[in-house]
């Protein structure tokens, strides 16, 4: 069973940092892409950050490149997403994700990961 912990999430003024992880068990990130989406109040669902199952191919959503950036430790089976330089428009629910198959990229249509974390809020102020 495939299960996904996120973590780190919490209150930072403009221009802060956070840095969120996610504990995967139950598979390999050697074999897994896995990617980052964030919810805001009344919006839909929206990609963040990928990772390729090989620790390349990263893909970052335009609103957030070159302030989010993705990683992953192996020996932890752990993901994370240190996100520097927060807005106010960063205010959302932050959930990692990983798709069922295996040694094979998926996009960054929340559609295609079907492994879901209980998401962690981080909220921005002024």
């Amino acid at each position: 069973q495939v299960q996904l912990v996120e973590s780190g999430g919490g209150l930072v003024q403009t221009g802060g940092s956070l840095r969120l992880s996610c504990v995967v068990s139950g598979r390999s990130l050697s074999a897994s892409a896995m990617g980052w989406f964030r919810q805001a109040p009344g919006k839909e669902r929206e990609f963040v950050a990928r990772i390729g199952w090989s620790g390349g191919d990263i893909r970052y959503a335009d609103s957030v490149k070159g302030r989010f950036f993705i990683s992953r430790d192996q020996a932890k089976n752990t993901v994370s997403l240190q996100m520097n330089s927060l807005k106010p428009d960063d205010t959302a629910v932050y959930y990692c994700a990983a798709p069922r198959v295996f040694f094979r990229n998926v996009g960054t249509n929340s559609d295609e990961y079907d492994y879901w974390g209980q998401g962690t809020q981080v909220t921005v102020y002024q």
